[in-house]
């Protein structure tokens, strides 16, 4: 699978933007500062149109038949001339400073005395008032007929003139900037690399852990501040993975072992089938089998989709239903079931599968804990609690939160689903409510589940 671009590329071509962003930024504030005449940085807008002056002159430079330089105006430069006719330029060869043909006289004049310094760059003005700003340039230059000394005086500003002079001040620093973006690149790049050093060595100790691994943890101490909340939510991410892990691991060992109980006693029954209880025996192990196995369906099903258990369920008419399902069992075991609803339906929030697979295992266990010809009740409330209510022995207050532990089970006989109130609590949780056990008056116990009531119309 291909990924995205190097981080260290990334952070490298960031600096590079950063780095061209400050250096036009730069050039405006230098430009902005010579505006306001402040001190080395004085300048004028005038002055931002030298360079395309100068360009304008030099394509109007000629060589004669006679081998001499002459300036022959392009009507380029004659439109500046219009424009601005206090513009005077000469055109030099440099090694004897002979003016060209076609050059102001008057700069001519002012120019010649330099000639015993062979100038490469002088900045002048002509105007005798020495607190003006300097308004003239003479620049040595090459052209297609050698190098020139070109000089122009009284250059006017046009807006076009601020890209030229941008362009030609690029140019001109680029033979600095250029090498010196390019080293920044590389070592801002070998510089975010080895500074992610860390990160790698974290990524390849995470690359290590797996299913059987979870208890690691990645270092926090050692990990860059900057890295650090990553590495912290990385590590609550494994925290939740493994108590996930390991309440699935203790989910399977727990219905293993659950299931292994009444498929134990079913086998024990098919060796003696001459038993007078066989038949319903049989019934009543597969009635527990068929509880067990439907609670591990609905616990799955609600961790697929949690949206499972916001649906609309009617609790009179499931509780009824399980109720109903649950009756020919009891009645052939010499026990009853009584069933007190309010006439109106009771709709709650949940999951109508994983509601009544909850309750049928407790109708289950009522049954088998209720005495001999006694009665277990089913009572819903209109508050959208079910009481689930036996006349057994009762749940010593002590014990009361081991029932719900896995494989937790006060005595083998009768045979119990330790497992079934474990996943019936988890169930209950998943679909918001709770499961509470207390005392039946008289004795017994009596468990009640809590759902969340929608509003009735």
């Amino acid at each position: 699978m291909s990924g995205g671009p190097s981080l260290a590329l990334r952070a490298a071509a960031y600096l590079l933007a950063a780095q061209l962003v400050a250096v036009g930024a730069g050039w405006i504030c230098a430009l902005v500062l010579g505006l306001f005449g402040l001190e080395d940085f004085a300048t004028s807008l005038d002055e931002i149109a030298y360079p395309r002056t100068r360009e304008l002159i030099m394509a109007s430079i000629e060589r004669g038949a006679d081998g001499a330089l002459r300036v022959e105006p392009t009507q380029a430069l004659l439109a500046e001339l219009a424009h601005n006719p206090k513009l005077k330029y000469a055109v030099f060869e440099p090694l004897e400073m002979r003016p060209a043909r076609g050059s102001s006289p008057e700069l001519v004049t002012a120019l010649t005395s330099l000639r015993a310094l062979h100038p490469s760059w002088v900045h002048f003005s002509l105007d005798p008032d020495r607190r003006g700003r300097p308004t003239g340039y003479l620049q040595s230059r090459e052209t297609p007929y050698g190098p020139v000394s070109i000089g122009v005086h009284g250059f006017a500003f046009r807006w076009p003139d601020i890209f030229v002079s941008m362009f030609y001040d690029a140019k001109w620093m680029s033979a600095y900037f250029g090498p010196a973006m390019l080293f920044s690149i590389l070592t801002s790049w070998f510089a975010v690399r080895r500074g992610l050093a860390p990160l790698r060595d974290i990524a390849a100790e995470a690359a290590r852990i797996d299913m059987d691994t979870l208890e690691q943890r990645l270092p926090a101490a050692t990990t860059p501040a900057e890295v650090r909340p990553l590495v912290v939510a990385f590590n609550q991410a494994l925290e939740r993975l493994d108590a996930g892990a390991a309440r699935l691991r203790r989910f399977t060992a727990n219905a293993a072992h659950e299931l292994r109980t009444p498929v134990a006693i079913l086998t024990a029954r098919l060796d003696a089938p001459k038993q007078p209880s066989f038949l319903l025996d049989l019934q009543g192990d597969a009635h527990r089998i068929r509880n067990i196995v439907e609670q591990l369906l609905a616990t799955t099903r609600l961790s697929d989709s949690p949206a499972r258990s916001t649906e609309e369920v009617d609790l009179v008419a499931s509780s009824r239903r399980v109720a109903a399902d649950a009756l020919l069992l009891a009645v052939q075991n010499g026990r009853q079931i009584e069933f007190d609803a309010p006439n109106s339906a009771v709709f709650v929030s949940g999951n109508r599968a994983a509601l009544e697979s909850v309750l049928s295992n407790l109708v289950d266990n009522a049954l088998r804990a209720e005495p001999e010809g006694g009665s277990v009740i089913v009572r819903v409330g209109a508050d959208a609690m079910v009481e689930v209510i036996d006349h057994g022995e009762g749940i010593a207050e002590a014990d009361r939160e081991l029932i719900f532990e896995p494989f937790w089970r006060k005595s083998e006989t009768p045979p119990g689903t330790g497992l079934g109130l474990t996943i019936a609590r988890e169930l209950m949780t998943r679909l918001g409510g709770q499961i509470i056990v207390g005392d039946t008056e008289g004795g017994g116990a009596t468990f009640k589940l809590s759902f969340r009531r929608l509003p009735q119309e």
